[in-house]
């Protein structure tokens, strides 16, 4: 869609300040709301078998992560029409429904997935809601049924209770990197995470722990 704009200045309290008006919008703004650009800088990888890692990384973020977006996104509808729900017996007969849904929609695919692959699914559903997918599974089932996901994704080397924390886990702030790499060339569609994550902080730990071992 094509907008036109023009600048013209806007008389208030005898002070004359420039303000932008968009064609079809009666009401002249002061600015223009742009989505954030971060500009990232370039990661030092050090050696061959840190730059293969990272690349292999990156492959299996951006396969699993549309899976976590797609999560995210169904359980905040799920939230919704929950909470527009006046009796607690619609509410569990709508979320056994969209419980259902969700486990058809997502299990052929997740069974194709591997033991790392799994693993990153499990870190990016926390990045995008906050909730831990063993949380996930015991607000949506009962808790007999995440302590047996939980077990049975343990013997894979999975757990459903890990969290997505790059300024604890390098792997993490990977990810966090790939993610945003990927926000910015087009490869993804980016969803906001759903707590703060600040990459420059990240970035200045890791990589300035990578110059002090340098040295």
């Amino acid at each position: 869609m094509f907008l036109a704009a023009q600048i013209d200045p806007v008389e208030q309290d005898s002070i004359s300040e420039t303000y932008i008006i968009i064609e079809g919008d009666s009401i002249p703004k002061k600015f223009i709301g742009l989505d954030e650009v971060i500009v990232l800088p370039n990661l030092k990888l050090e050696n061959r078998k840190e730059r293969i890692r990272y690349y292999i990384l990156r492959r299996k973020t951006i396969k699993v992560y549309p899976y976590a977006k797609l999560a995210a996104e169904r359980l905040v509808s799920l939230q919704e029409r929950l909470d527009a729900l006046p009796k607690q017996r619609q509410k569990k007969k709508y979320a056994k429904i969209i419980q259902k849904y969700i486990e058809n929609e997502f299990s052929e695919e997740l069974k194709k997935l591997t033991k790392t692959e799994g693993q990153i699914l499990v870190k990016l559903i926390h990045r995008q809601t906050g909730k831990t997918t063993f949380k996930l599974i015991k607000e949506l089932r009962s808790g007999w049924r995440a302590f047996w996901f939980n077990s049975t994704a343990s013997l894979f080397n999975i757990s459903l209770k890990r969290e997505f924390v790059p300024l604890e886990v390098e792997e993490d702030f990977l990810i966090e990197d790939i993610l945003l790499r990927a926000f910015q060339n087009g490869q993804l569609d980016r969803q906001k995470p759903a707590f703060e994550i600040d990459y420059y902080g990240l970035n200045d730990k890791w990589m300035g722990k990578k110059k002090s071992i340098k040295k």
